[in-house]
């Protein structure tokens, strides 16, 4: 009778739940496999004359503005932006809040030409040396076209410094695209930055690589970017080499486009370099660049990772656009040669959490590792493991190729978690020891945490935070 009774009560108690997450799931060989999938149709890119792509009024007046951090410790911003009809001017005047004195930096101008696509005037621009924690407002352009835009630099570098990072990947420029750019700016947690893990315009999705999409989507994600930093992560859909149309150089519309604070990290190329940010160090890879032994990515992160001190920024994240743990058959199985090369050290350092992208769907691992392989032992399965981080493939931004609703029967034991709908996320950093991440459907209101889970920090709290206790 007893055993009865525990048994359908902890029915009721799944069924519960479920209800609470927006949908039904599946408890399998692995975690959760949510049913929900909101829509398979398709995604469709919205029009050129859509709103959120209209070009500001004026002659030659800035758009497309966006910013990131500009250095190693937060104290600097790159601004960048562009103008269509002419150079313009490249100044960018900038002032704290409470503060009456304006300062002026001037930055630097660059245009590319891609196939039969000669872009515009190319902008951008270091404010160095601001102060912690202050908002500051910053114009661009000059006479009838200034425009005026804000940001809040982050708190000065500590172990115990809450902040909250939004988590965005593949995001493209369809309507789907839109709703998810509407419910991050709508969550109540608001996010103070975006970790973005790869894949902007999809250009690339065009004939000739349709360069013009470049354009729309800067002006897309300008109402969040001018105003909070995104931090970039280079994806597959930022390679444009397309020897067909004679156009051999990767990378050349987003490195034009997006520049990043490379050499402030030593490294010595803007596709991957690291930051911190508040009681976080972050770690950006490329998953499209050479990474094995002795190549400039490979050295830069063996001499990086040791470099990092935890009793400064405990929380270690890592950005890559590729996914090494991914039970989707939907790019399965491409970040495997990244994963052997480096995962090893992910443990060793106690990597908290890594970020991805490529697969159009959301999946949360449990903390695995599967280092112990060796060739002749045969021991190539992933197991638990306390010093590995959680790895999260969150691919789910809207983009034209739609959903990768495919996924692996049974799913795999490490796997805690899957879904096939667009979102986003958000990792709330409380203290050194604990932060809270929660993924949120687009379907949903924008309150709804569809998936979630405390975070304790590997290096000072290294308690098992899976919701499986093995």
């Amino acid at each position: 009778m007893g055993f009865y009774f525990c048994k359908y009560f902890l029915i009721a108690i799944l069924w519960v739940l479920a209800l609470e997450n927006g949908g039904f799931f599946l408890l399998s060989n692995g975690g959760i496999t949510s049913t929900f999938v909101r829509n398979e149709e398709k995604s469709i890119d919205m029009p050129f004359d859509s709103d959120v792509f209209k070009v500001p009024p004026g002659y030659n007046a800035p758009q497309q503005v966006h910013i990131t951090q500009g250095d190693h410790e937060g104290k600097a911003m790159i601004v960048s932006w562009v103008t269509v009809d002419e150079p313009g001017s490249s100044t960018v005047v900038y002032w704290p809040q409470d503060g009456t004195k304006k300062d002026q930096t001037t930055g630097q101008i660059s245009t590319y030409k891609y196939y039969n696509y000669t872009s515009g005037y190319i902008h951008h621009c270091t404010l160095n040396n601001l102060e912690y924690n202050t908002k500051y407002y910053y114009e661009v352009g000059i006479g009838h076209t200034i425009r005026t835009f804000w940001f809040v630099t982050p708190p000065e570098v500590g172990p115990d410094v809450p902040y909250t990072f939004g988590i965005i990947g593949d995001l493209g420029q369809t309507y789907d695209s839109n709703i998810t750019l509407t419910h991050y700016e709508m969550n109540p947690v608001k996010g103070e930055s975006v970790l973005y893990v790869g894949d902007l315009s999809y250009a690339d999705h065009y004939p000739l690589h349709d360069n013009r999409r470049w354009d729309s989507w800067g002006r897309f994600v300008e109402r969040s970017v001018a105003y909070q930093p995104w931090i970039w992560t280079a994806g597959n859909h930022e390679l444009d080499y397309s020897p067909l149309i004679g156009e051999n150089k990767p990378f050349k519309p987003f490195l034009h486009r997006y520049h990043v604070p490379f050499q402030a990290s030593g490294s010595t190329e803007p596709l991957w370099y690291s930051i911190k940010r508040a009681s976080a160090y972050i770690i950006v890879l490329s998953s499209y660049s050479a990474y094995s032994t002795y190549t400039p990515q490979y050295m830069w992160l063996m001499e990086e990772l040791p470099k990092v001190n935890r009793s400064e920024t405990p929380w270690l994240i890592v950005l890559m656009h590729s996914p090494w743990y991914n039970s989707n058959t939907y790019h399965y199985m491409e970040g495997e040669t990244m994963r052997v090369m480096f995962e090893s050290w992910f443990v060793q350092y106690k990597v908290d959490v890594v970020f991805a992208g490529h697969v159009h769907a959301y999946e949360r691992s449990e903390r695995i590792s599967n280092i112990a392989y060796n060739i002749v032992n045969g021991e190539c399965t992933p197991v638990h493991d306390q010093n590995a981080p959680v790895y999260i493939t969150i691919g789910d931004g809207g983009n034209i190729e739609g959903l990768a609703t495919d996924m692996m029967d049974p799913q795999p034991k490490y796997s805690a978690f899957r879904e096939a709908s667009f979102g986003h996320a958000t990792m709330a950093i409380k203290n050194r020891t604990h932060a809270y991440y929660s993924w949120h459907r687009n379907a949903d209101g924008y309150a709804v945490k569809s998936d979630s889970m405390v975070f304790y920090n590997r290096y000072w709290y290294p308690k098992n935070d899976s919701a499986i206790q093995t």
